[in-house]
Parts: C-alpha cells; sequence; structure tokens
C-alpha cells in the first residue's frame, strides 16, 4: 500500500497495489511487484514503486501477521462486517459484524483462496480492517489525546518495521499532525486494473497504466482527493446497527 497525508494533513489516502501487479523491477525486468521484495527487501520495493508510480516514498513500514495479532490485541479487538459467511483455518466469520481478536484477524486478513475475488477481496478487507481500526482510535480520542496517542504509537511501533529516518519522536508528531484528519477523510484505493492473464506459469495483475498514471499524477500533486470521484474506491456496505 502507499499511504499520502495531503500537505495540509486534512485528507489521506491509501492507494493498494495487488501484490501480483506485472510491473518492471529495476535489475530484474518484468516480475510481479511482491518479487522486488523477495529480490531486494524494502529497497528495491521502493525503487520499484517509485518507477511505477513516480512518486517519492518518503518512508517505509513493514508489519507481518505476528505484528497484526499483536496490534489488533493491544486494541481490544477490531470490528469487520463479514459480507457472506466464510471459513479460513480454525475460524469460521459468519456474515455480519465481527469483532475479531488478534489470531482472528491473521486469518481474515490472510485468506485468499475460497473468496470470489481472490486477492482483490482479500486487498479490500485488508482495506476495511484499516478502516475500522483508524475509526477505532478516532472514536477513543487518540489523536487528540496525547497520553493516548502514545500508548497507541507504542503499541503498533513494537509491532512493525520502520525506516530509520523515522525515530519515535518523528512518529509522534507526524500522527499528531494528522489528528484533524476524521475516518471520513481518507479515501481507500486499489490501483486501476486492466485485466488479469498468465505469465509463463504464473498468474499476474495487468495494470491500467492510463488511468493509473492519471492517478499517480494526483497523487504527486496532492490532489487526489479533490478527484476521488474519477476513481473506484472502497464502498463498504452499510453495517447494520
Amino acid at each position: 500500500m502507499i499511504a499520502r497525508f495531503s500537505g495540509d494533513r486534512r485528507n489521506a489516502q491509501l492507494i493498494s497495489i495487488p501484490r501480483d501487479s506485472w510491473v518492471d523491477i529495476p535489475g530484474y525486468g518484468k516480475n510481479k511487484i511482491n518479487a522486488s521484495y523477495a529480490f531486494g527487501g524494502p529497497t528495491l520495493l521502493i525503487q520499484t514503486v517509485e518507477q511505477l508510480t513516480q512518486v517519492r516514498i518518503d518512508h517505509y513500514v513493514a508489519i507481518d501477521f505476528d505484528g497484526i495479532i499483536q496490534v489488533t490485541d493491544d486494541l481490544g479487538g477490531v470490528d469487520v462486517y463479514v459480507a457472506e459467511t466464510t471459513s479460513n483455518g480454525p475460524y469460521t466469520f459468519p456474515a455480519g459484524v465481527n469483532r475479531l481478536n488478534g489470531d482472528q484477524a491473521r486469518w481474515y486478513l490472510g485468506q485468499r483462496y475460497g473468496l470470489p475475488g481472490g486477492d482483490f477481496d482479500r486487498v479490500r478487507r485488508q482495506q476495511q480492517y484499516l478502516r475500522s481500526m483508524f475509526g477505532k482510535l478516532f472514536s477513543s480520542d487518540t489523536f487528540t489525546n496525547p497520553g493516548r496517542l502514545d500508548a497507541a504509537l507504542l503499541a503498533v511501533t513494537s509491532a512493525v518495521s520502520i525506516d530509520d529516518s523515522l525515530g519515535n519522536g518523528d512518529l509522534l508528531a507526524l500522527a499528531y499532525s494528522m489528528r484533524n484528519v476524521t475516518p471520513e477523510n481518507v479515501d481507500y484505493f486499489t490501483a486501476p486494473v486492466a485485466g488479469t492473464g498468465m505469465e509463463g506459469p504464473a498468474s499476474v495483475v495487468y495494470l491500467d497504466n492510463v488511468t493509473a498514471d492519471r492517478m499517480w499524477a494526483y497523487l504527486r500533486t496532492d490532489s487526489l482527493s479533490q478527484n476521488a470521484d474519477e476513481f473506484e474506491r472502497q464502498q463498504l456496505p452499510a453495517q447494520p446497527r
């Protein structure tokens, strides 16, 4: 995902790039975008994303499933809305609102097979989870209460890997600067897709480069939020009350 915070700190966008996207990887030619991490770790992944989007990546954050478990449990669970009953691993997620603990979140977010849209549905689940997590943080006034914000960031930073140029103090200042961003002002996108196909034995995703180039241009000029309606955004089903 690319996360972008607007210069006035009132809007944010998260754009998912499907892991099977067929792209140019510097020094390696065409391959799936997730192969860049396998070939050269965060450095090559960043170079690949910057080459694809012409968007400068300032910082890098990585979280694995152990981190997902920890963050979810530290937050006291995260609510997600499941459109249709599905099962993965030891858990069944019934249709409707589910409060996930850490281990449940790990299986829910990791599911790829058995979903109608495959990896695209997994992308939607990940975005929905983040939306729900942010909503919980905002509803508890975490971003306006320095003490709560510090505690929340401690929980998050202990579960993620962050680039060396972003210290804890910098992260706290960045998070506090986002205190006026409400969940309604965070838009979630997926990089425009032209279709799927095969490259040798591998199933891949082809990006719609014409539409994507327009999205990246808006991102570079800090204007994607003003032009969001040009692109498909994740729309969550209404949750029953």
